[in-house]
């Protein structure tokens, strides 16, 4: 049997649960269709999902078309949870992307799509809630031409829109006029259909369909489907289109083993579970597989999901999607066994962080204990520990998720928490060039000398050698490397360092009359020479900045330009279409949420923003401090008594 892992995606109250729920039952999967509204889905099983009524942690469910096993990967529509939808792009074979008969394409909506196409992901677009009230598929469809894709092929009629008596009517492939507009559609990327095209030559239904399904395969357009997952309206044809145009996965299963690691859960007893997609090779139970940065373990059990869920099994092969257990450190983006694409990020990390605070200090210890449970589900919340003011930092993409982190912690753990006001997280860039080696009397017995300058926006951090390669051994070298990374952690000002050159130029093992040192003398004497050298140079605080776009009535305009302006927004000259208006432009991330909150007072219920985090900008005025909770080597004396008390 073939496999397929599709993904599906929304903006949220798309209707992407209520979709995933129909095609589990259209497959004989469920005898009984789940409700958002009432709580009782299969895949939003979280108390907060159900409560809520929006996914926040992806799920995997199974079923079968025919001969095609479909793995199922619901994903959230929410962008605060963009960092779910991230980890599943890299496992995807294809997707369907859900845009709502009514409200049309959404903010999230098109964010997604840009990065399908970019990642060139096969997608079908179903336009769901047909039944609704205010549901209007040719508007839908300008749309979606208009700001998703150009090349969308419209594979449908709705007669009755808008009426619980809506329903679809599938094109025929031998009909004339649908036939000549798929026969234009398909010619753009066939030379062959466009010689037969300007020929004027009739193109057979089965020769058009293979067109259609090698171009969806290659995603090079997008059939789009219409239907109601609440009347079950088109989902004959939706299943017969992920069935016959999205390619299915292709894998060697007696080549080397190659997967991903793209969720983690936790056990009955505890344990990590890691749910993994396979690309090649074929895992066994009690086979021993290498993971992560050089780990190792045994496979105790695995499970591969099939017709519904997980099933218990021997082996996990090529294709498939599994649950393991046995690899104890697992992490998220672990390769196990050869690194395969699928760990690369697609999205912008989050660009907030907010401080959480204790309503009872006797709870510090399980509430560190509950966000390393968090954290191993979710590592973008990146927890930040300041030992000395007893706080912790968590990054976020928005305020949802904030209240999500609060109700977990106190109905998952019993914790009660509050946070302070969400803030930026800014970065640092050299903005000169800076040169240190360090010349202090002992604890060190070692030498180095670093080198710091400016590198290309976007380039991160890159380490460079400009000594004798050889004149230390390789693990000195990478001891000195790591902790440049490290110690660029946190800046002058407490950021992130990033888009700079550091190079090493000296390295030595022995410090005048002293003992042969180790790599770990090296590692500790490096931070002090980084930020020596990083003090020379200088470095300016740079804050996240997101690119917006709304779209609002034209009659709103005047009134939305003054807050804009307030909020420290950069609108361009807008665009007006029809009796609306467009607005894009930029406004800093710590402002996004104020917009949010303040757009649909203005616009009458109306205006619909888009964000996207776009660039750095460096701060104008006094730049931000953020606290260290490293061990301080911009103050050598300070740094050598942590070292000191840590032994």
């Amino acid at each position: 049997m073939r496999t397929l892992n599709l993904g599906i995606l929304a903006h949220v109250d798309a209707g992407k649960t209520s979709l995933t729920e129909r095609l589990l039952h259209a497959a004989g999967v469920i005898d009984r269709i789940g409700s958002v509204d009432d709580g009782n889905t299969q895949t939003d099983t979280l108390a907060q999902e159900r409560q809520r009524g929006i996914t926040i942690k992806t799920a995997v469910m199974s079923f079968t078309i025919d001969d095609v096993a479909v793995n199922l990967i619901d994903t959230p529509g929410h962008p605060d949870f963009i960092a779910e939808v991230e980890r599943v792009l890299g496992v995807l074979d294809g997707a369907v992307l859900v845009v709502s008969a009514v409200e049309g394409v959404q903010a999230q909506t098109r964010i997604l799509m840009r990065t399908l196409r970019r990642l060139c992901i096969p997608t079908l677009i179903f336009v769901n809630k047909i039944d609704r009230g205010g549901a209007d598929c040719e508007r839908v469809v300008m749309e979606i031409t208009r700001k998703l894709t150009p090349s969308a092929i419209v594979m449908g009629a709705v007669p009755d829109v808008g009426t619980q008596d809506a329903r679809t009517q599938p094109y025929d492939f031998d009909e004339a006029a649908f036939s000549d507009v798929l026969t234009q559609a398909l010619a753009e990327h066939d030379d062959t259909l466009l010689a037969a095209y300007v020929d004027d030559r009739a193109q057979s239904a089965g020769k058009l369909y293979k067109a259609l399904a090698k171009q969806t395969g290659k995603a090079l357009v997008h059939p789009v489907f219409f239907g109601s997952a609440v009347t079950g309206a088109g989902i004959a044809p939706l299943l017969a289109g992920i069935r016959d145009l999205l390619p299915v996965t292709e894998g060697l299963a007696d080549g080397p083993v190659s997967g991903v690691v793209f969720k983690i859960e936790r056990g009955g007893s505890g344990e990590r579970i890691a749910y993994v997609r396979l690309f090649s090779g074929t895992l066994r139970t009690r086979q021993r597989v290498g993971f992560g940065r050089g780990r190792e373990a045994k496979v105790s059990a695995l499970h591969v999901f099939d017709n519904g869920g997980a099933v218990k099994q021997s082996c996990l092969k090529a294709g498939q999607i599994g649950k393991l257990w046995g690899l104890a450190d697992v992490q998220i983006g672990d390769a196990i066994g050869i690194r395969h694409r699928g760990a690369e990020h697609h999205f912008a990390p989050p660009t907030l962080e907010t401080v959480i605070q204790l309503r009872h200090l006797a709870d510090k210890g399980p509430l560190h204990a509950a966000l390393s449970l968090l954290a191993e589900q979710d590592p973008l919340i990146n927890l930040r520990q300041d030992d000395s003011r007893q706080e912790t930092y968590v990054s976020l993409y928005g305020e949802v998720q904030k209240e999500v982190i609060q109700q977990t912690l106190a109905d998952e753990f019993g914790l009660d928490i509050s946070f302070r006001e969400t803030t930026p997280i800014c970065v640092e860039r050299p903005i000169g060039s800076g040169f240190a080696r360090d010349e202090a009397p002992d604890p060190f017995v070692a030498t180095v000398a670093l080198r710091v300058e400016p590198g290309p926006v976007g380039s991160g951090i890159v380490f460079r050698l400009e000594m004798e390669f050889g004149t230390l051994p390789l693990s000195y070298h990478k001891a000195v490397e790591d902790a440049v990374h490290d110690a660029l952690r946190q800046g002058l000002h407490g950021w992130q360092v990033t888009d700079c050159i550091v190079t090493m130029t000296e390295a030595t093992r022995v410090r005048h009359w002293g003992p042969m040192t180790t790599a770990a003398e090296h590692r500790k004497l490096t931070p002090l020479v980084v930020m020596a050298a990083l003090k020379q140079a200088g470095t300016v605080v740079c804050e996240p900045i997101h690119r917006f776009q709304l779209e609002a009535p034209a009659d709103t305009l005047a009134s939305l330009l003054p807050i804009l302006a307030k909020l420290d927004a950069a609108p361009q000259n807008p665009t007006m279409e029809g009796d609306s208006c467009i607005l894009t432009g930029t406004i800093p991330a710590a402002r996004v949420h104020a917009l949010q909150k303040l757009v649909p007072g203005h616009t009458h219920g109306e205006g619909v923003l888009e964000t996207a985090f776009d660039h750095y900008r460096p701060i104008r005025g006094t730049m931000p401090e953020r606290p260290r909770t490293d061990d301080n080597p911009l103050n050598r004396k300070d740094y050598l008594l942590r070292l000191s008390r840590r032994g």
